[in-house]
């Protein structure tokens, strides 16, 4: 018996170790908070929800939708509309759990049609990319990613679209797999290409996420939460985008996304680094191009500028991990509060215990196309 227990004892040391060496570790960011721009008082609350918000998108006409986060395993509704002060099943009760699964990413493109990335739990079932027509509620692509695209241990959770509707693109965090990636869809083909993969600007860097509620390390500190590309800001002609935990913020052109004949290391060759940025999450870009950024280590939302000069643009402590951002009508600028460090691998009873989950905006002084 005692031989039995010794050897389950080196086991489940080995079997840590390997995690840690894997998935641990971590050291403290830099802090690159200056002064705010805007005051406190200036971000308002726009809806409050009893389970944790994921991601977010606001339409031209102010119509704004937002998902549950899939990683506070809902049972119920998954991507909801909010109408009348009510926040409402979209497309209808009926098809949520139908059409979503662990559904994360949308965004509205300017044909006013909502696309909406389920990473499939992570890559072990199948993504689903799918398209709604605003105009009549209706379902006009349906697109099953297959494994070489998204395989296992992918996290397909971000996703924009050019302006002219043709190309979609998806960032795949890659939790677990460790292979962060690009994949760009082309509408008009219904095929999917896997870019970048292995490329220094996707891939996590290793820092600890250290938030003022809790620092995001795991199961006695064997797992850090550490993630490859997450938050992509798609403009006219560039898209931005950068990990997690990742110091960079870089850019690569659309038309070099686009065309498929350039190979994979050439088109990493073709990505700049445009500026240091805060470990972050979502992001959006402005008409004028500057591009935001939230910082979810100081409950703020950091920016940018064209001229790649950096500073924070509003912080506020309601803000408990700013996760998602989407332009609206009029200026506003809206940012999904997921409040992650309350809602990952955390029980259902404390996530319920920390409700509402809310979404604000502001206005930081730009426009910014609506949806994205």
């Amino acid at each position: 018996m005692k031989k039995v227990l010794l050897s389950f004892l080196i086991l489940t040391l080995l079997l840590a170790a390997v995690g840690w060496l894997r998935y641990g570790g971590g050291e403290d960011y830099p802090d690159l908070t200056t002064p705010a721009l805007l005051a406190e008082d200036v971000l308002e609350e726009v809806l409050s929800y009893p389970e944790p918000i994921g991601n977010l998108a606001v339409s031209a006409g102010g119509r704004l939708f937002f998902t549950v986060h899939p990683e506070a395993r809902p049972k119920g509704n998954r991507l909801l509309e909010f109408v009348d002060g009510a926040s409402v099943p979209f497309p209808n009760v009926g098809s949520q759990l139908d059409l979503f699964d662990t559904v994360l990413g949308i965004a509205i493109d300017r044909q006013n049609r909502l696309w909406t990335i389920d990473h499939g739990n992570h890559g072990l079932k199948t993504p689903r990319l799918l398209a709604f027509d605003l105009d009549k509620n209706e379902i006009i692509r349906d697109q099953r990613l297959p494994s070489e695209i998204a395989p296992a241990g992918s996290f397909l959770q971000d996703l924009q679209v050019s302006a002219d509707g043709r190309t979609v693109i998806i960032a795949d965090a890659s939790i677990w797999r460790l292979q962060p990636a690009l994949i760009v869809y082309d509408v008009q083909t219904g095929t999917a290409r896997r870019v970048l993969e292995g490329a220094t600007s996707v891939a996590s860097e290793d820092y600890v996420i250290r938030t003022p509620g809790r620092d995001m390390r795991y199961l006695g500190g064997i797992l850090t939460l550490k993630a490859g590309v997450d938050g992509i800001a798609l403009g006219e002609d560039w898209l931005y985008f950068g990990a997690l935990t990742g110091s960079g913020l870089y850019r690569i052109a659309l038309a070099d996304l686009r065309n498929a004949s350039i190979s994979d290391q050439q088109l990493a060759t073709r990505v700049e680094r445009v500026a240091a940025k805060p470990l972050s999450d979502g992001m959006s870009i402005d008409l004028n191009g500057n591009v935001y950024i939230t910082d979810i280590e100081h409950n703020a939302i950091f920016a940018v500028s064209s001229a790649h000069e950096v500073s924070t643009l509003i912080r506020s402590s309601r803000m408990r991990w700013p996760d998602a951002l989407s332009f609206g009508p009029d200026g506003w600028l809206y940012v999904a509060d997921s409040a992650l460090p309350d809602v990952v691998l955390q029980p259902r009873a404390h996530i319920q215990s920390q409700k509402p989950y809310r979404i604000f905006r502001f206005r930081p002084g730009t426009e910014g196309t609506p949806g994205q």
